[in-house]
């Protein structure tokens, strides 16, 4: 660290006075990763001028290598900045516990009432909405992720190995990262970071060019790792050794964690891996469940990565063991919820020291951005999955060699469903409605057919 660079000390802001405004943000925070930014951006650099855009957009674009939701640890992170460790613990936490309760009287809605007439419709409704929800995040992180030729042709390869030669997940977001890199040596371009340009801010309280007080060290480091893994395994662990009557807990414990370090490009991007694994693998859903779910988590706040929470609570109730199943629908709703959630406290808690020294290093951007570009292929994977399992009454999984796919029965379509998606995609890439008012119109359509079927 250059001895020019000022330390920026601790509780810049009294910890009572943060508090309150990340309870603020934590029941604003609808409409996906880009509202939930736009609102901190709002609230901590245009209205409190707490820190500036420069050191907002850094903190970012760290948020954005790690795994896990962009929006929830940007939070953490900027919570640290703040207020130190407590801050981060702060902010991380309140941002998500609205979604968390909310998501968790949703489930137990859905699976006390979900095969009445009123809910079922309800969600022929808004199956149409997501469909459209998600392909309109295929245009915006292609628009923003998409600037060159290599990348186009990385976004492609991850849609065709995904829905034909059905190669994981995990694989496919390693392959991209490490092809980003290889090729940024041939076209420097892919070097340069894109999506997310500097504009002018007001003069802030923190200001850019200091660091952290925090600095870096391997005790520090030792510490985290020893605290944050116990943290994140303990509760797995005690499932393992105390319940021996069913294998859903330790099997969505183990999953869940594993996906937690793989959840690269938001939601979206890791629940076409979730989907298949939990309905074609665990069976804790079946297939058009996974779209209800994403369809409940679009309607509270949080990140929608949320929707694992629904999984949980669905899968472990109808495989409860000696448990009663709403207690165990509850108890693993709360197990995954933590092993989704504690993952990303330790990376950002973790590594934010070093990031804050480290201002630019190119070969990380060019494994992120091809990362990025997979990432659109793997959200246009999401959505032919959805729009398979919500226009068709009936597919038929192919399985020949290197192939694995699903394909539509084609006599099974549903009018219904196939009109109300063409309107939601006219109002959603056409129109601009927003997530909610796109899912409001299209559960009220679905509520509206069910009373004129009943007459």
């Amino acid at each position: 660290m250059p001895p020019s660079e000022p330390l920026q000390r601790a509780d810049v802001i009294p910890l009572g006075e943060a508090t309150r405004a990340w309870v603020s943000i934590s029941l604003q925070t609808f409409g996906g990763p880009a509202g939930q930014i736009a609102v901190m951006q709002h609230k901590l650099v245009d209205e409190k001028r707490w820190i500036g855009q420069k050191r907002f957009l850094h903190a970012l674009n760290y948020c954005m290598v790690l795994p896990g939701p962009e929006a929830q640890q940007l939070a953490i992170y900027t919570g640290w900045l703040l207020n130190g460790t407590r801050g981060g613990l702060i902010a991380g936490g309140l941002f998500v516990l609205p979604g968390v309760l909310a998501l968790l009287v949703l489930s137990a809605v859905y699976v006390r009432f979900g095969e009445t007439t009123v809910v079922t419709s309800l969600f022929a409704g808004l199956a149409p909405a997501v469909i459209a929800i998600v392909l309109q995040a295929v245009r915006r992180v292609g628009s923003r992720a998409l600037t060159h030729p290599v990348q186009i042709a990385l976004a492609v390869l991850a849609f065709v190995a995904l829905s034909v030669f059905a190669v994981p997940f995990p694989a496919v977001i390693v392959v991209a990262g490490v092809a980003g890199w290889l090729l940024s040596r041939r076209f420097p371009a892919l070097q340069e970071s894109s999506g997310h340009d500097p504009t002018p801010g007001p003069e802030p309280l923190i200001s850019d060019d200091v660091l952290h007080h925090d600095r870096p060290s391997r005790r520090r480091t030792a510490k985290l790792l020893v605290v944050g893994l116990g943290l994140w395994f303990a509760p797995v662990g005690a499932f393992a050794l105390l319940v021996s009557s069913t294998d859903v807990f330790l099997d969505q414990g183990l999953f869940f964690s594993g996906t937690a370090v793989i959840t690269f490009g938001g939601a979206y991007a890791v629940l076409a891996y979730v989907a298949q694994q939990a309905v074609h693998v665990y069976g804790w859903l079946a297939p058009g469940e996974m779209v209800r779910g994403l369809a409940l988590a679009e309607t509270t706040p949080g990140p929608l990565v949320m929707v694992v929470q629904f999984v949980a609570f669905v899968g472990a109730y109808r495989q409860p063991g000696s448990f009663d199943p709403w207690v165990a629908a509850v108890l693993a709703s709360l197990l995954v919820t933590w092993v989704t959630f504690v993952p990303c406290f330790l990376f950002v808690l973790l590594g934010a020291p070093y990031v804050e020294r480290l201002r630019s290093n190119r070969p990380l951007t060019a494994a992120l951005n091809g990362i990025t570009a997979a990432v659109v292929g793997v959200i246009a994977n999401l959505a032919l999955f959805f729009a398979l399992h919500a226009l068709f009454d009936e597919t038929r999984r192919i399985e020949s060699g290197p192939f694995r796919f699903d394909l539509p029965v084609l006599a099974s379509w549903d009018p219904f469903a196939v009109v109300l998606t063409a309107v939601a995609l006219l109002i959603t890439l056409i129109r601009g409605w927003g997530p909610l008012r796109v899912l409001g119109l299209c559960g009220a359509v679905g509520l509206v057919d069910a009373v004129v079927r009943s007459l």
